[in-house]
């Protein structure tokens, strides 16, 4: 960077941005502007380049910007030597049209030998531009990449945005860049907060706009806004003697709907509070973006702390202004509670049966049904009661029918435990209408309790069956019924909620539960229209195998993101576990023997054991599936002798092992057969003359394929 290098300001103001998308349009109006400055060949300091952005204004501050681009080397390629000179030696059409569009003459151009021949080429040294004669198109480049699914028009103008336009700041230093975007000309003023700072902000240069705006009244820093943010919370938090409760979501929320942030403790009827806390937490952050507080028990208090976009003179009317409008929205919540509470959650049954769930799959009262028989068969299998179970997944949709969650879609399963507990509902099938839920989304605990984890699985069970059948399953970024997201969240839950079951045979019986109208849906059709014949049981073996994949990928990458490498994942999945939680300790115990000094070198003997074994089966060797009991007749040396005694009495060590799945204690067992293994590869030749001897040697290394096989493919690693 030399001293001549100046920072570059683009500040782009707007009239209020959707909050939500306010992070993403900074992040790519930054990425925009760095990527059409690289392009051109302009060097500054990408790497400090930063976004800023408020609810109206998108700018990006770049340090290091050089005056002008660097010298263009230009090369073009024209037409092949042989191509360009006719058999007369004078240059054919092509070559002159080449040298003509290149704007020279065909005796100034150059020729390039390749291996491939050689070729007419042109090659020039154009000077660099002006930034300031490349930066509008840059801006514009930039702009017109933001991920805006709906850009608005305004006026008369022919360009479009997300929001109208109003401002524009291009300062490279301290002098203005020359230029219209969505047209606007650029300038030196900007604008301070709408309210406490209603004059233009002159901008001296690029690397004093922050301080400008700050004195503005506008905290351009997204960042130093959130800190203000948990600062003002933490201030106001103190007059309501609780705990404020301040949601990252919500915190993201409120930055990006103020710029001068200020907090207001407030206050609600107590009366409330006989409402479910999570309804009155859901209206506030959800509807108001009001901060909830609670008291050291956790419990839900009347406090509550509203973020205004303003430093006001009388902050009581704002409270008063805050207080007044969250009082209707809890009349609602309340009148829904306590109408909701006049009708038992069972009484809602008979109507699932007039809401479709799905039109080949029928209504939720079918899907219901289903996962109740899907429900009762896990439960008998992992010891919970079976016939909570059932009563658990008939309830399960009950509360989607109730006023409070048609109105807070959110608090389905969470509504549907607190109307189960007043009806007198049994404390775990009540907990499993709100536990099956989990996990809701990334990062989220799984169900807690057994019957919960069986509802849980049950439910993701079916869904992901009958998606499936239906022709419905993810494509590309298409996910309308979150089946990545089940098929995660079953996988976790067998895993970590220790569900030892056969995901395929799980897989299978939720096919089967099917109707035949729902696999047929999912068939494709021809260009006649038609669908192939039906096969039930093909097409159910068909959907099994793709069902079981999925979710294997899903569960890929989430031991991916826990530090397990693809090469321990292979290991496992090649020796096909039907359990995932059998899977994961398998995992588990392959990571842990990857610690060991002898791991590398019986990875290798595995691979090369494999290799032989392999090669011997395509020959049609005897003994080359380890079938072949091991006959000591034949043993010419020490070393088999010792491989088969270290063989077997591993076998005796790791079998119990075995029987209760301590696949660790097993596998640690094995890592004490290297040497006997190294030794016997180097004492013997296994391809022995002799065919006896061979299928003796194969045999031996059959069962050492097998023991280290009862575990995982060892090979892999």
């Amino acid at each position: 960077m030399s001293a001549a290098d100046k920072s570059l300001l683009i500040e782009l103001g707007t009239e209020e941005l959707p909050p939500k998308a306010l992070d993403e349009l900074a992040a790519a109006f930054l990425r925009g502007m760095c990527d059409g400055l690289a392009t051109r060949g302009i060097e500054a300091a990408l790497d400090q380049a930063r976004a800023y952005c408020t609810p109206r204004r998108l700018a990006v501050h770049i340090p290091g910007v050089p005056k002008a681009q660097p010298e263009q080397s230009i090369e073009r390629r024209g037409p092949a030597v042989s191509a360009g000179i006719g058999a007369d030696g004078q240059p054919s059409r092509a070559l002159l049209g080449f040298a003509q569009s290149c704007g020279v003459e065909v005796g100034q151009l150059e020729k390039l030998e390749t291996d491939k021949g050689a070729w007419f080429v042109f090659r020039a040294v154009k000077p660099g531009q002006p930034v300031a004669a490349l930066l509008p198109e840059v801006v514009e480049e930039a702009l017109k990449a933001l991920p805006i699914p709906r850009p608005m028009r305004w006026s008369d103008h022919d360009y479009s945005f997300v929001r109208p336009v109003h401002w524009l700041v291009m300062l490279h230093g301290d002098a203005i860049v020359d230029g219209e975007v969505l047209g606007l000309k650029s300038g030196r003023k900007s604008r301070g907060h709408r309210f406490m700072h209603t004059n233009p902000v002159h901008v001296l240069d690029a690397d004093s706009w922050l301080d400008a705006l700050r004195a503005a009244k506008v905290l351009a820093d997204p960042a130093e806004r959130r800190q203000r943010i948990r600062e003002e919370i933490a201030r106001a938090g103190l007059k309501t003697n609780g705990v404020p409760r301040l949601d990252e979501t919500l915190l993201d929320e409120i930055a990006n709907l103020t710029e001068w942030p200020a907090a207001i403790a407030c206050a609600f009827d107590r009366d409330f509070l006989a409402v479910p806390p999570e309804a009155l937490v859901t209206t506030m952050e959800t509807n108001q973006k009001f901060v909830p507080v609670f008291d050291a028990g956790s419990k839900l208090t009347e406090q509550f702390i509203g973020v205004a976009n303003i430093e006001s003179k009388d902050p009581a009317e704002i409270r008063k202004g805050y207080e007044r409008v969250i009082r209707p929205r809890f009349a609602d919540a309340k009148f829904f509670w306590d109408e909701d509470l006049k009708t038992p959650l069972a009484d809602y049954q008979e109507q699932l049966k007039s809401v479709t769930y799905q039109q080949a799959l029928g209504s939720l009262w079918d899907k219901s049904v289903r996962v109740a028989e899907i429900a009762r068969v896990i439960a008998n299998r992992v010891g919970a009661d079976a016939g909570a179970a059932t009563r658990a997944a008939s309830l399960a949709k009950c509360d989607l029918l109730t006023r409070m969650v048609g109105e807070f879609p959110e608090l389905q399963g969470v509504m549907g435990r607190y109307y189960a507990q007043h009806h007198g509902e049994a404390a775990d099938v009540a907990a499993a209408l709100d536990g099956y839920y989990q996990p809701r989304q990334s990062g989220d605990a799984i169900a807690d309790g057994k019957l919960s984890r069986v509802l849980a699985v049950a439910e993701r069970l079916d869904t992901l069956a009958g998606i499936f059948a239906v022709g419905m399953k993810p494509s590309g970024n298409k996910d309308p019924f979150a089946l990545r997201r089940a098929a995660l969240g079953l996988a976790r839950t067998l895993v970590e909620g220790k569900l030892d079951l056969d995901l395929r045979a799980q897989f299978a019986e939720s096919l089967e539960l099917l109707p035949e109208s729902a696999l047929a849906a999912g068939l494709k059709r021809g260009k006649d229209g038609k669908a192939p014949p039906l096969d039930p049981g093909a097409r159910r073996a068909e959907l099994l195998d793709e069902l079981h994949d999925f979710v294997l990928e899903r569960l890929r990458g989430y031991y991916a993101e826990r530090g397990f490498t693809p090469e321990q994942f292979e290991a496992v999945l090649a020796v096909a576990p039907v359990s995932l939680y059998d899977f994961d300790r398998r995992l588990r115990a392959v990571a842990e023997f990857g610690k060991h000094p002898e791991a590398s070198s019986l990875a290798a003997a595995n691979k090369r054991v494999a290799n032989i074994l392999r090669k011997s089966r395509e020959d049609g060797e005897v003994g080359a599936t380890g079938a072949r009991v091991v006959d000591p007749a034949y043993f010419e040396s020490a070393v088999e002798v010792a491989l088969a005694e270290a063989l077997a009495s591993a076998h005796h060590d790791t079998a119990q092992a075995l029987r209760r799945g301590d696949y660790t204690e097993a596998l640690a067992r094995l890592a004490r057969l290297q040497a006997p293994v190294d030794a016997f590869f180097e004492g013997v030749m296994v391809n022995a003359d002799d065919a006896r001897v061979r299928a003796n040697r194969l045999a031996l290394l059959g069962q050492l394929s097998t023991q280290f096989g009862a575990i995982a493919d060892i090979a892999r690693l």
